[in-house]
């Protein structure tokens, strides 16, 4: 969902011909179905919830290097990757080596969105063009650190980047975690994406229910893939394994686990109410749930409250006033997505293997501008087959590198990256969600990597950047190879 600042915007329409996903209509051109989406548009830029500085950063053009040539090797493929490439290929005399662990380039672009959003993958397009530079080399099937050094990357390069994206996932720390039936959502999506790395993993679908804890936007994808109809998943990029397991399934309800109310929901109100408006599952919540903390009551008594929150709250009160029967009604159908709040999970049950889960009741607590979720210690279990951990991505370590361990990324200033006394290491830069944690959108990597090339090319031309002991490998990728990398 892509937002246009009305009070910016000067309606030159460069976007309309230039978004890669065909994600910007005229609100004169929506349809019914969409009018809805014109006053989402308009409450994000009245929200008074702060947002990512970097997603809303204006774009500048870029300092341009000093006339000797400059080499950069970029870490990793995904968008933040490519859109650093994009950035550092619209200067002269730059040559830009890629270096993609898999055999497939462009992250969670490809592997990360979910196979239904096929308008999103889209922006793999424009991730074709970047490539098609001829100062672009990609090498794939190199995994830095183990195939080729850190140290031998700076050796012939000027500066590397590492944009590896954030591919681990948050723990629950709970007993039971480590069974087998419990797993991480990362792991999850990549199966059903075709990731090399899961295309032999196998899940247990032959129970019922599936809950999932966390109820961000990626919970949403799984559990709207999860109770899909598999014919209707059959015309989207999934992969063919995966497919094959679904329509084999005997899973009837995803359950979603969120431990503080629908007023902190983590996710996003265009894809709950898609999901909602377009989702042939029936949607469940519990009224008894909705309670709401005392600070939201004051700011909904007030007018005060976020329109976003708002329309969550409106949307989550209506599903929870439909029929709630064992039989779905007839124009939907049997699967049904049910939304838990105020819970969360204590342990996960199962010998060898998952068979339930045991949830806690949870009270909030409001502690200044923040509501915190506190047991109750009143328990219930239900019972699963597969219970999927969806509460968050984080960094991995990279090899020669510093690691901040309790936030998951590369200690940076700007993208320049940082050694643990604080000082910048010299031609070491970060960028997407290795730079900043797991937050924002594809889009989002636009301006990140724009400030860490920025930074980049100011330290070459203060000639911070050391001058490469070898020769680089600079011609262009084959046109063969440009050919085989679109997705689709």
């Amino acid at each position: 969902m892509l937002h246009i600042d009305p009070a910016s915007c000067v309606d030159c329409g460069a976007c309309v011909s230039a978004c890669p996903v065909d994600a910007i209509v005229p609100h004169t051109k929506l349809l019914p179905a969409q009018r809805e989406y014109e006053q989402i548009n308009a409450d994000f830029y009245r929200d008074a919830n702060p947002r990512t500085p970097l997603a809303l950063i204006p774009i500048s053009p870029t300092k341009r290097p000093a006339p000797e040539p400059l080499s950069v090797a970029v870490v990793g493929s995904g968008p933040a990757a490519m859109y650093v490439a994009d950035e550092l290929l619209k200067q002269r005399d730059i040559h830009v080596n890629v270096f993609e662990r898999l055999s497939s380039p462009y992250g969670l672009a490809r592997y990360g969105v979910a196979p239904d959003h096929q308008s999103t993958r889209k922006v793999a397009d424009l991730f074709d063009h970047i490539a098609a530079h001829p100062h672009f080399r990609l090498s794939r099937g190199v995994d830095v650190g183990v195939d080729i050094s850190h140290a031998d990357i700076l050796r012939k390069h000027n500066a590397v980047v590492y944009a590896v994206g954030a591919s681990a996932d948050r723990r629950l720390d709970i007993v039971g975690e480590d069974l087998d039936g419990s797993v991480a959502a990362t792991e999850f999506v990549a199966w059903y994406n075709g990731h090399p790395d899961f295309v032999d993993k196998k899940y247990n679908l032959d129970h019922k229910r599936v809950v999932i804890v966390g109820n961000g936007n990626v919970a949403l994808d799984m559990a709207r893939i999860l109770t899909t109809p598999p014919d209707e998943l059959a015309s989207t990029s999934i992969a063919p394994h995966a497919l094959a397991a679904l329509r084999t399934s005997k899973v009837e309800e995803v359950v979603i686990l969120g431990r503080r109310g629908v007023a902190q929901a983590a996710y996003t109100l265009p894809e709950i109410l898609g999901l909602a408006r377009k989702h042939s599952a029936h949607l469940v919540v519990d009224p008894g749930e909705l309670h709401i903390d005392e600070a939201t009551a004051n700011d909904r008594a007030n007018g005060t409250l976020r329109p976003s929150v708002e329309r969550k709250l409106d949307l989550a009160n209506e599903i929870a006033t439909t029929e709630i029967a064992t039989t779905a009604p007839p124009e939907r159908s049997q699967r049904r997505i049910v939304f838990r709040y105020l819970v969360s999970p204590t342990e996960i049950l199962g010998t060898n293997s998952v068979n339930g889960i045991v949830v806690e009741r949870n009270a909030l607590v409001a502690e200044g501008s923040r509501v915190r979720a506190v047991g109750t210690g009143q328990k219930e279990t239900i019972e699963a087959g597969l219970v999927i951990r969806s509460v968050g991505y984080r960094g991995r370590t990279q090899t020669d590198l510093p690691f901040d361990d309790s936030l998951g990324v590369i200690p940076n200033s700007g993208g320049r990256v940082t050694g643990h006394d604080g000082d910048i290491l010299p031609a070491v830069y970060v960028a997407g969600w290795i730079k900043r944690g797991p937050s924002g959108f594809i889009g989002t990597n636009k301006s990140c990597a724009k400030e860490t090339v920025d930074n980049l090319i100011e330290d070459f031309n203060v000639g911070k950047l050391p001058t490469p002991a070898g020769a680089p490998v600079v011609e262009p990728a084959p046109r063969s190879w440009r050919q085989r990398v679109r997705l689709g």
